[in-house]
């Protein structure tokens, strides 16, 4: 399997990220608190991965490999509380463009790690996504005033948050199967977002009452598609390109609230996405057009 492959897997873990925001307004609109649907959608997540797990991954993994992992769950649920919590403080356009961030924070992360200085093609290209964010966020269409400074300082943690987890999803545990080490994470995830918003509705008749229908699609879009896919193909990728690829986040979040909530989108704002796949597309283009090369390469040599 080629790079192209992991490269796609890691652009639909992040159009399922990108889904969230419309089924969580959804769930709202018929009355579920966001706590409700932020925790059931891990309760099935976790409950699903276990099935998994048990089905196709019985490997016994190092307790040094599970510590790791845990660090990636802390990562996981900070992102859901502190970008939630964003999301209250905030108008949502701004909320987005917060958690935009994590693409050059990511880039730098790997940086950091490599101690070695972005390529020209990746500084280019999360200078298009930022870009393509200003405008698909709708930036220019707010009138903007003050903002909530708690709301700023949620949304920049959740950039961080994010970045930090596609990172570790691609360094730690590259070695454990892949669900053990998203039934890791996730669990470890579960437990922090309990202490942030307890599930009280166990036991009220709430989740038969309805609320299974939300958590459950929040749990396959957001829970197991992409961490199951972020740890499949990050490993593969590398951060830098894992973490451009995850900017299909915003376009998958304009594009779902259009068809299923019927929400008007104006021209700026499409152009915005278009900017943005334009961004994701190019490190993608640049790997094509070496591979031609690389195999001259290999053929003289033999």
């Amino acid at each position: 399997m080629n790079t192209l492959f992991y490269s796609m897997l890691v652009f639909v873990a992040a159009c399922s990220y990108g889904s969230l925001a419309t089924i969580m307004k959804l769930g709202m609109k018929e009355g579920y608190q966001v706590g409700e649907l932020v925790a059931s959608q891990f309760i099935f997540g976790f409950l699903i991965l276990v099935v998994l797990t048990l089905i196709f991954n019985r490997k016994k993994v190092a307790v040094k490999s599970i510590r790791q992992l845990l660090i990636g769950g802390v990562m996981l649920s900070g992102t859901s509380i502190f970008y939630n919590l964003a999301v209250r403080e905030l108008p949502a356009s701004i909320s987005v463009l917060l958690i935009f961030q994590f693409t050059w924070i990511g880039i730098l992360l790997e940086a950091i790690a490599d101690r070695r200085f972005p390529s020209k093609e990746k500084v280019f290209a999360i200078a298009v996504l930022i870009v393509g964010t200003l405008f698909a966020g709708g930036l220019f269409e707010e009138s903007l005033g003050s903002f909530s400074t708690a709301g700023i300082i949620y949304g920049l943690i959740s950039a961080v948050t994010f970045a930090s987890y596609i990172f570790i999803s691609g360094r730690v545990g590259v070695d454990v199967p892949v669900f053990t080490k998203s039934l890791t994470m996730v669990g470890t995830a579960m437990l922090i977002v309990f202490m942030v918003f307890p599930p009280t509705f166990i036991g009220e008749g709430t989740i038969v009452g309805g609320l299974w229908k939300y958590g459950g699609a929040l749990a396959l879009l957001g829970t197991i598609i992409p961490v199951v896919f972020f740890a499949v193909g990050v490993p593969k990728i590398g951060t830098g390109l894992g973490t451009i690829l995850g900017a299909a986040e915003l376009p998958a979040a304009v594009v779902a609230s259009v068809i299923v909530l019927q929400e008007q989108v104006s021209w700026l704002r499409w152009i915005g996405i278009i900017i943005i796949l334009l961004g994701i597309m190019l490190p993608q283009l640049r790997f094509r057009s070496q591979q031609p090369s690389r195999r001259k390469t290999v053929s003289s040599k033999v």
